[in-house]
């Protein structure tokens, strides 16, 4: 059985992390013999659109025989580009799954009744999905796809540093990621802890307690993540994760989740996200409603609770290195849609 791999993706080396998840599942679905297709899509304006269309398109198409799956890692960031796309798959394989990476109609297109009738689509023309999750998973139900669903459970992370086996406690916590659209970090105030935080577009300055590390590639990165927890939080706020993208965590899984686990680090999230649950169940963090006592968050935990997160993370740290994840969830969608 000849199986594919489809990802549209940047694959340059720089420290944006957003290609290193759909790199990731190229990786860890190679070992299972999927073979990879890669394509890069340029899809900044009109022209660049019908080019890919026309010409990128079905020329890729061309050259390669039928298979029997496709995996195509979802979206492209192009709706008219992605209907051309999803007909060419249809044509080349007997089965189509996505394995979705981004439910644009939850995270940049929120109450677009437009975009998601159209996202609805091409949803509902593949064979099967693979989501994030259970809350993922139960408003796309409610919203009208009709297709099986399999949740991931959790994004694998390929580590190629050191799983951190330090367990002692000092009340220290990392956050990493876009600065810019992280503001709530302005307002930390830290007296009996400490953060150190990680990325691009930092403030100028931050208050007591909180200092910036610099930005690193996501295979550096985890060389630094010595800290007792890693924070997932989003948004201007510090008593919720507000504006587009924190809303989005009460369906999605965040990447960098991944990144904090796979380096042997646990997690503090918002008690609303969609992994809250997750995290909570295999006891590899804690949840909270509000940052805005940080200082009595980390004084609360105790060394006892501290070493139990952090021989569980330990632990799904070597799940998530070896992709057990994904490719648990692809061979679930091919048993149920036989």
């Amino acid at each position: 059985m000849k199986k594919i791999v489809f990802t549209v993706a940047d694959y340059g080396d720089g420290n944006d992390a957003g290609p290193k998840a759909k790199r990731d599942v190229d990786y860890f679905l190679s070992q299972n013999g999927f073979e990879i297709i890669h394509q890069q899509l340029n899809n900044k304006s009109k022209l660049d659109k019908l080019k890919s269309a026309y010409w990128t398109i079905p020329h890729l198409f061309n050259r390669v025989d039928k298979f029997d799956e496709l995996f195509f890692q979802y979206p492209t960031y192009s709706s008219y580009v992605m209907k051309k796309l999803i007909k060419r798959m249809r044509l080349k394989s007997k089965r189509l799954f996505f394995i979705i990476h981004d439910v644009e109609s939850l995270r940049l297109f929120q109450n677009d009744s437009e975009y998601w009738q159209g996202e609805r689509a091409l949803f509902n023309a593949t064979d099967g999905l693979i989501v994030h999750n259970s809350k993922m998973k139960q408003w796309l139900q409610e919203n009208g796809v009709t297709v099986p669903m399999v949740e991931l459970g959790i994004f694998d992370y390929d580590n190629p540093q050191e799983i951190n086996q330090a367990s002692g406690y000092d009340k220290t916590i990392c956050f990493a990621g876009n600065l810019a659209k992280s503001k709530f970090l302005n307002k930390i105030d830290l007296e009996k802890s400490r953060m150190e935080i990680f990325g691009s577009n930092p403030s100028k300055q931050y208050l007591e307690g909180v200092s910036y590390q610099g930005q690193l590639s996501p295979d550096e990165l985890p060389k630094k993540l010595t800290q007792n927890f890693g924070l997932v939080w989003d948004g201007d706020e510090l008593d919720t994760c507000g504006g587009k993208f924190g809303n989005y965590m009460r369906y999605n899984n965040p990447h960098k989740v991944s990144l904090y686990l796979s380096s042997g680090q646990p997690v503090i999230i918002w008690k609303e996200a969609a992994l809250a649950n997750f995290i909570l169940k295999n006891k590899l963090g804690v949840a909270v409603s509000s940052l805005e006592t940080l200082d009595g968050i980390l004084e609360n935990i105790t060394e006892e609770q501290y070493s139990e997160m952090k021989m569980n993370t330990i632990k799904i740290a070597k799940s998530l290195r070896k992709g057990e994840f994904i490719k648990k969830a692809v061979e679930k969608i091919e048993i149920i849609t036989q």
